[in-house]
């Protein structure tokens, strides 16, 4: 599959340079810190304005409307909880109150435990990200008493209770794939990208979305400054099972979740601009939907369409908060290898710069 954009970024080896500086600052769901004080840091030398709250940090350009984005920051890792006791962040029981057993992320978790073992991980200090000592994961399975993933990892058992653990990881590329444990630094490095380039309107980068608490930050900030929009643009990756279901599409829209319809005149807006620019796209809740029928007729259970960030913020503002969802179609979904189509991204940079950068410069 191949693809070529008119104002696609001249030297992605640029943007991958980007890529590879963020993936090597940690970042696990509930000790997102370190890594927010990083974007601020490469935001503000650029002259962009940033707010720091706790689980959210706000960017803004001299044009704050001209665009508005959204993307988590957090990754999946693992959690210090007791003497040489290791478990999945997202699913300690302190970050359970927001998850509904109707994400995807909850209904594979428990599938993917035995990608982990032999994978290196390396501990750090949650506000600094000072670096804290390297170990291996050696087994990780299941433990139903608490449901959640139990680790065992040698090397790290000098640590205290609540220090994060990410896993070691650097960006890998294929010939037209890079991988690395993708979401959803990919789509922060998106945003900063598009930043340095022109971009002048308003971004929020979110912590800890793998544990369903995101939206709420994001959420607030609309209520406590008594704004209302319908062109929010979250941007994600896309998980599939196999590379030939991955590249039916460049990109991945949504009409819906669970939680909520996506009413924003944006969907619309995207889906002609695809149409009209040759850019492949489908729609998540269309393909599972499809993917349920043949399902049910295997005697299987049906799979969620998913849970998003969009959908929770939606739902809890009813519906004075609207947007769309732009995704980048991914496999081996929560591990270092997640991979990405490179025309993929250069289509998401294409799509944004199109709309939300007057002078392109990219």
């Amino acid at each position: 599959m191949s693809a070529s954009f008119s104002n696609e970024p001249k030297d992605f080896t640029l943007f991958l340079d980007l890529l590879k500086q963020l993936i090597r600052v940690p970042s696990v769901t509930g000790a997102e810190h370190s890594f927010l004080l990083y974007l601020k840091r490469e935001l503000e030398e650029i002259g962009i304005k940033t707010e720091h709250y706790d689980g959210l940090l706000v960017a803004s350009g001299k044009d704050p409307l001209n665009g508005i984005l959204s993307a988590h920051i957090d990754r999946h890792g693992v959690i210090c909880t007791g003497p040489n006791e290791f478990q999945f962040a997202a699913f300690l029981a302190k970050n359970r109150s927001d998850l509904r057993g109707n994400s995807l992320s909850e209904q594979t978790f428990q599938q993917i435990s035995q990608r982990y073992i032999n994978q290196n991980v390396h501990a750090y200090e949650p506000f600094s990200g000072g670096y804290l000592g390297i170990g291996k994961i050696t087994d990780a399975f299941l433990k139903e008493e608490i449901n959640n993933l139990i680790f065992k990892i040698d090397g790290l058992n000098h640590l205290l209770p609540g220090t994060p653990i990410a896993f070691v990881d650097k960006l890998k590329q294929n010939g037209n794939l890079i991988s690395a444990q993708l979401d959803n630094v990919l789509s922060a490095a998106i945003i900063l990208y598009l930043y340095q380039h022109g971009f002048a309107g308003t971004a929020f980068f979110t912590a800890q979305e793998e544990a369903g608490k995101s939206w709420r930050f994001v959420h607030e900030w609309f209520k406590k400054n008594k704004i209302s929009t319908d062109k929010l643009v979250v941007l994600d990756t896309s998980p599939y099972e196999s590379r030939e279901e991955a590249d039916k599409q460049l990109i991945v829209l949504r009409n819906k979740d669970v939680n909520a319809r996506f009413k924003s005149p944006l969907l619309k807006e995207l889906k002609q601009f695809c149409k009209k620019n040759k850019i492949s796209f489908s729609c998540k809740d269309k393909f599972i939907i499809e993917k349920n029928k043949l399902r049910e007729k295997d005697g299987l259970k049906p799979l969620s369409i998913g849970s998003t960030e969009l959908g929770r913020i939606v739902m809890e503002s009813n519906g004075q908060i609207q947007g769309a969802t732009l995704q980048i179609p991914t496999t081996g979904y929560h591990t270092v290898d997640e991979t990405a189509c490179v025309e993929s991204i250069k289509a998401i940079i294409f799509i944004l710069s199109s709309f939300y950068i007057k002078t392109v410069n990219i």
